[in-house]
């Protein structure tokens, strides 16, 4: 018989959050992060910053490898409520923004190489011509 998922509220998770309990929402997935804290490649305090939180933004920020995903499994202790439930959409990094035109993605390629190829010109004129 499959045991039943414990289910917390976001407030829970912050309460469950003190000097001695780290825990944090992952995709809707509750962790108890207290006994990983100097096992984390990336330092306890990137853990500690978001302990009591709905971490999935910061989690999925870092592009975290499989195996990171496989040890998470063993820090999960429940499923965030249903009312507290968010959904986590990826952004793209060559998405549309407002800030950023199709020229601006362009010129961001197209500029580096030439820029390179401008220094190599101006060095073998400089060095190797007569």
């Amino acid at each position: 018989m499959p045991s039943e998922t414990a289910i917390y509220r976001l407030e829970e998770v912050k309460n469950k959050c003190d000097g001695n309990n780290v825990w944090m929402v992952i995709h809707n997935s509750v962790y108890d992060l207290t006994k990983y804290l100097l096992e984390h490649p990336g330092g306890e305090e990137v853990l500690l910053e978001q302990a009591g939180l709905e971490a999935t933004e910061e989690f999925e920020a870092v592009n975290h490898s499989t195996d990171a995903r496989e040890i998470m499994k063993k820090y999960k202790v429940g499923e965030l409520a249903e009312e507290d439930r968010v959904t986590f959409v990826k952004k793209n990094r060559w998405e549309e923004s407002p800030t950023r035109s199709r020229c601006s993605k362009a010129m961001s390629w197209f500029v580096p190489p030439l820029a390179i190829g401008l220094l190599f010109t101006l060095a073998y004129r400089r060095f190797f011509k007569k």
